[in-house]
């Protein structure tokens, strides 16, 4: 498996700094499901899916750089390493929902969808950080 050095810098990781990865992912998952707010659900899914990557990336020896483009190597490497393209339609879907958010001032999300993409991240931290 290749990663991009653009994106990706080789680094051992401790199991400590594994541990406080997952750690933050985890947190990020629970405050989504803490609140009924769809806002709150997506905004905190969508990190919680950004640590997961970073995490999972972290296990194999990489740490993701931050620079322009890096969310999308992020999800692009971690449905690799799943091995199902579904995390990275769902995960670019996702970042363009945050994006339009955030620069274009407004919510786009659905409580349906806020809810949806947060139990498919739910799946996924489950399925690698074993909550």
């Amino acid at each position: 498996m290749r990663f991009d050095p653009n994106f990706f810098q080789r680094r051992r990781f401790t199991t400590a700094e594994i541990k406080a990865l997952s750690h933050s992912a985890k947190k990020d998952l629970t405050t989504a499901k803490k609140y009924d707010s769809a806002e709150v659900a997506f905004t905190f899914s969508y990190q919680a899916f950004l640590k997961l990557g970073i995490t999972v990336i972290a296990k194999h020896g990489y740490k993701a750089k931050s620079r322009e483009g890096h969310h999308i190597a992020i999800i692009e490497k971690l449905a690799e390493i799943d091995g199902n393209q579904e995390i990275r339609l769902i995960g670019e879907a996702m970042r363009r929902k945050r994006n339009i958010d955030l620069y274009a001032g407004g919510t786009v999300v659905s409580e349906k969808e806020a809810f949806e993409y947060r139990d498919f991240v739910g799946k996924l931290i489950n399925k690698y950080l074993k909550t």
